[in-house]
């Protein structure tokens, strides 16, 4: 079978082009993966949390796993695949530690600022804490602008698994400014955004939502 994600058929148009299927299109992009895509508008009902119990997306199945969470289906893609991932041992956990930063170092910061502005963005105390939000998102860009350095990726020639997620998680704040102050980082950031598979996989997420009828 081919490997199968599962994912929103539609999503209001402030959330097309970040919704995190892009992550694993990215992905089948990149290693020459044919796959299907089974299209849900509810991610809450019960068959849906059967699989991902946080009723989220998306999901992943092939023939031998059923798994959900965006980094280790990106992990099981590229493993599968044989690229991606160094074969080289360091090299190799080098890789996981950058997924594992992007989502539990970045990630948490970048989706702090979306929560503020436009999830919570009319609650009484969004404005204020809009400063102090985009500060600490500032000092992790900077962190990371710091290690990544004159590098051309985040563990150097190669672009890996860490750079797919890291630049994924970035993506978060396009239309933002914020990254803007950090050239080194907008670079990194348009490298991976130019790289042929991501205006693929880009071309391809957009296009499920171009005939999508709102929901009643």
């Amino acid at each position: 079978m081919l490997p199968t994600i599962t994912t929103f058929g539609w999503v209001p148009e402030f959330a097309r082009g970040f919704v995190r299927d892009m992550r694993l299109r990215w992905a089948f992009e990149e290693v020459g993966q044919q796959y299907e895509v089974n299209l849900i508008r509810d991610s809450r009902c019960p068959e849906h949390r059967r699989v991902q119990p946080f009723g989220q997306v998306p999901t992943y199945r092939d023939d031998e796993v059923a798994i959900f969470e965006s980094g280790a289906i990106v992990w099981r893609i590229a493993e599968r695949a044989g690229r991606l991932i160094p074969e080289e041992s360091a090299a190799r956990m080098r890789a996981l530690q950058w997924v594992a930063a992007a989502l539990n170092s970045v990630e948490p910061y970048v989706m702090a600022l979306a929560i503020n502005d436009v999830f919570e963005a009319d609650r009484e105390w969004s404005r204020a804490r809009h400063a102090k939000v985009v500060d600490d998102l500032k000092t992790r860009l900077g962190d990371l602008e710091a290690a990544l350095g004159d590098n051309a990726w985040l563990d150097g020639n190669e672009f890996t698994v860490g750079d797919l997620m890291m630049i994924s998680v970035l993506g978060g704040l396009r239309g933002t400014g914020v990254v803007a102050g950090f050239p080194r980082l907008a670079a990194y950031i348009a490298r991976g955004e130019g790289r042929p598979a991501h205006r693929k996989a880009m071309a391809d997420h957009m296009a499920t939502f171009d005939d999508a009828p709102v929901p009643a």
